[in-house]
């Protein structure tokens, strides 16, 4: 199932996907490559699967939300992957018989299974009512509206002038789709050992 979920991760984010106007009605929707953020440098429309004429343009935008939404996701797991590695952990108790510190003497995949599953369960239904919140909102972002935002904590970004939430948003795009490919490397170095020779060797995985 892990490697269901990267390898979904690693499709969804080949293709930068065009941006939604907050302007335009549901039924006007007019998307182009090269108009969102994201197609840019380093590689510009990168399309290896020609994803973006694949179905209508409301499957577009919802491809172009599910590359933002895993890149959020990505990047919380790699940081997450690297905290527990590095041994960095919060004080106190996980539970009452599991100590965080515990926990960090783990490889992060065993400190996960380490975890009891209500504390498992309370994680995914965090993700779900998150998920809820951004699919929920006024117009849906396939038919004009808004794409998803942060819901933990939430950021408001009405005060940044448009060049610079584009320059933002470029880089959260880019170090999302670098944290798929990080955090499939996690995971592939855990599960098929010698997979990833840069982490050969490293107790980590």
């Amino acid at each position: 199932m892990k490697v269901f979920t990267a390898l979904f991760a690693l499709i969804t984010s080949a293709a930068a996907f065009a941006p939604v106007s907050t302007k335009v009605s549901s039924t006007t929707l007019k998307v182009a490559l090269d108009d969102l953020p994201g197609s840019g440098a380093p590689i510009k429309n990168f399309d290896p699967l020609n994803l973006a004429n694949l179905g209508s343009e409301e499957t577009f935008l919802w491809f172009r939300a599910a590359e933002l939404k895993h890149s959020r996701v990505a990047m919380v797991a790699t940081t997450g992957y690297l905290v527990n590695a590095y041994g960095i952990h919060f004080p106190g108790q996980l539970s009452s018989d599991i100590s965080f510190e515990s926990l960090s003497t783990m490889n992060p995949f065993d400190a996960w299974a380490a975890v009891p599953d209500a504390g498992k369960s309370q994680i995914l239904l965090t993700v779900f009512i998150a998920e809820l919140v951004t699919e929920s909102k006024g117009v849906h972002y396939t038919k004009g509206g808004p794409l998803p935002t942060m819901v933990f904590p939430p950021i408001d970004f009405s005060n940044v002038n448009a060049d610079m939430l584009r320059k933002k948003q470029q880089a959260e795009l880019n170090n999302g789709r670098l944290a798929m490919i990080a955090i499939m490397s996690f995971i592939a170095a855990n599960n098929i050992p010698g997979s990833v020779p840069a982490l050969v060797n490293n107790p980590a995985f």
